[in-house]
């Protein structure tokens, strides 16, 4: 069986790809721009925070996948049986029926919790992510849905702040997430695309605990030896700070999001442990593997 994983410019993509060449499964690494991908210094030249992935195994093919560009999709499915999908709403129903005409029977796409929430019909994040949803619900694919919380990665936004000044604004400190460690979306992702008792079904991942934005701060702090100061602003300063990176309207869904939690402990679940096999990774976890990128 051929798995096709989209996105490998990331890491939760490029670590699934390395997971399942390391158990044995053919696999096709995608990208928009896969010459990036055989080269991960482009993509450390490119990316502003570490977020990009490193050099995927040697023996796997890379080809190209723009998920907005439909001329890219037959190249790329044929002869594909499952696909790890990224939530690109613009081209998703081109996506579907070029996944039925090359004859995929599974796809695996990485959603959002935000598709929960009880505000989802006006939250633009979750809008994309529904409509995706929705595309592959609809058609006869079978289809596996992950839609993990906050990633514990959302912590580099903070990186070039800390470096600098030795601080980290923040709008709403007491705000909740239970983060997830990106390796437990992989290995969730793994588990899904490889044991056919866990497909056709929707499953809501968190990392192990309820955390504060103050005490994320802390963690890295631990993790990196410094102090890291605290400071509460305005949504509005926050907002104009997020700007360069952040288009306004997802600004404002993740204020709302942020103001909403305040105070309010975030959701925990088991699926995580259910389809990993073992507890989910800690922020604190997250926070040692890259301390480095918060130190001076």
């Amino acid at each position: 069986m051929l798995t096709l994983v989209t996105g490998c410019r990331g890491r939760i993509g490029a670590t699934l790809v390395s997971l399942l060449h390391r158990d044995g499964h053919a696999v096709r690494a995608a990208s928009r721009n896969p010459d990036r991908l055989t080269d991960p210094t482009a993509a450390a030249r490119t990316t502003p925070f570490p977020t990009a992935a490193g050099a995927l195994p040697a023996d796997v093919p890379v080809v190209a996948c723009d998920l907005g560009d439909p001329t890219t999709f037959a190249t790329a499915l044929d002869g594909v049986d499952a696909v790890f999908l990224y939530a690109e709403a613009s081209g998703i129903d081109a996506f579907v029926s070029a996944a039925e005409a090359a004859g995929v029977g599974h796809i695996v796409l990485l959603s959002s919790s935000s598709v929960l929430a009880p505000d989802a019909h006006g939250n633009p994040i979750a809008a994309s992510h529904h409509a995706v949803e929705r595309a592959l619900t609809a058609s006869p694919l079978t289809t596996t849905l992950l839609r993990p919380g906050a990633f514990a990665s959302n912590a580099y936004q903070w990186a070039e702040s800390v470096r600098a000044r030795g601080s980290v604004d923040l709008p709403h400190p007491r705000s909740h997430t239970s983060p997830i460690h990106g390796t437990d979306i992989a290995e969730a992702a793994l588990a899904v695309l490889t044991d056919p008792l866990l497909r056709n079904a929707a499953y809501h991942l968190t990392g192990p605990e309820s955390l504060t934005a103050a005490e994320q701060v802390g963690l890295l702090a631990a993790a990196s030896g410094r102090p890291i100061a605290v400071n509460t602003v305005t949504g509005a300063v926050w907002k104009k700070s997020v700007a360069p990176f952040v288009p306004g309207p997802i600004a404002d869904a993740l204020l709302a999001y942020s103001a909403a939690a305040d105070g309010s402990p975030a959701e925990v679940t088991g699926d995580t442990e259910k389809l990993t096999g073992h507890p989910a990774r800690t922020f604190a976890t997250w926070a040692e593997e890259n301390a480095a990128a918060f130190r001076p």
